[in-house]
């Protein structure tokens, strides 16, 4: 049995996405519990008794990840963290606890393992002879700012490693946390080395609350895309996931939001249900829009071919057939109405990379 597992699945959890725990593709024993009816419910029929969020160190001996996707615009990415604890019910990532032997469910957003070690591995990979120089994906898997970031500060300490080195990267985030490095980011944004991502899912604080229960609100959110343009952090939006029924709609309001907040590049991604997420996604929906359950489920797999997920190059993040042509074209429209950058992700300059000094067992002199 694992040790904190959920046993809802179907109930909405107060202050947690997933319903409960969901065994991992690789699992070897199934626990199944029953709810006895002792568990103290809201006014809206939301369980109170959430599980609370238990953060491990991990020692990682690499930290740097390449890839070779063709529908990626970057090689290298770097994540501070596994597991999230914004707890986001649409999580792609969600399925890698599986490989831990945890939970993607409720573990996956309450166990988070935190690399330690990340900024001075970090500093040796970026010290090798043989290092070359692209931009760094900064918190792609699981967000970079989540809540446990504010006391640990591995993301800040991984950001001054490469400000002092020179090194471009970009990061995308759901946390205005992402205002207190400010001071780091702006001088780095006058150099040509950074570029941030707000993903902002929906307007409505109430769905916001469900979708992502431990997320900065929209409003917050907002309020960080300001206060990068101000310091002149280059910045843009990304309205993902677009949930079919659920918040697609608001993919205009949310363009002309974060334009107005100062945004100069937008980008959006079709819901993704890889592995444990669908299965997952759909308690999600019988939790919280029991109505429209199966006709989210029916436009998702029109979008799909038929299925749950279609991983295929070219199509994972845009989907295929009529609704997903019409959502591509209201982007393509919004963008050009509310006057985005078509080239804003551009070149970072990879040329005043500067290695840094590995530690010398003799110290420093001077």
């Amino acid at each position: 049995m694992h040790e904190g597992e959920g046993t809802h699945r179907g109930q909405a959890i107060k202050g947690r996405g997933s319903t409960g725990w969901l065994p991992g593709r690789y699992a070897k024993t199934i626990a199944e519990k029953a709810d006895d009816g002792w568990h103290e419910r809201d006014r809206e029929g939301e369980i109170e008794s959430a599980p609370q969020t238990e953060v491990r160190e991990e020692r990682a001996r690499s930290v740097i990840s390449r890839n070779q996707s063709p529908d990626i615009p970057f090689s290298q990415s770097l994540n501070p963290y596994r597991g999230c604890e914004h707890g986001c019910s649409y999580c792609f990532a969600r399925p890698s606890h599986a490989y831990l032997d945890l939970s993607p469910g409720l573990d996956f957003e309450t166990k988070i393992f935190a690399k330690t070690n990340a900024p001075d591995v970090l500093r040796g990979e970026l010290a090798k002879p043989g290092y070359k120089v692209s931009p760094i994906a900064l918190g792609i898997n699981t967000d970079a700012y989540q809540p446990t970031e504010r006391k640990l500060k591995l993301t800040r300490r991984i950001i001054e490693v490469l400000a002092e080195t020179k090194h471009p990267f970009s990061l995308i985030t759901k946390n205005a946390l992402v205002e207190r490095d400010l001071d780091l980011l702006a001088p780095m944004a006058r150099e040509n080395l950074v570029r941030v991502f707000l993903s902002i899912t929906t307007l409505d604080n109430q769905l916001s609350s469900k979708l992502e229960p431990r997320a900065s609100a929209p409003h917050s959110r907002l309020r960080a895309v300001r206060a990068l343009a101000d310091a002149g952090v280059p910045v843009g939006v990304m309205f993902a996931p677009a949930i079919p029924w659920v918040n697609d709609r608001e993919l205009e309001a949310v363009l002309e939001a974060a334009r107005g907040a100062g945004a100069t590049a937008a980008g959006y991604v079709l819901l993704r249900l890889p592995h444990e997420v669908a299965p997952l996604f759909r308690d999600w929906l019988q939790a919280h829009v029991p109505d429209r359950a199966a006709h989210v489920m029916s436009a998702i797999r029109q979008q799909r071919g038929g299925k749950d997920y279609d991983a295929t190059f070219g199509k994972r993040f845009r989907g295929e057939g009529v609704f997903a042509d019409l959502l591509a074209r209201r982007f393509e429209l919004a963008k050009k109405r509310f006057g985005y950058d078509r080239h804003w992700y551009g070149a970072m300059d990879c040329a005043k990379f500067v290695p840094p000094r590995k530690p010398s067992p003799q110290g420093e002199l001077f």
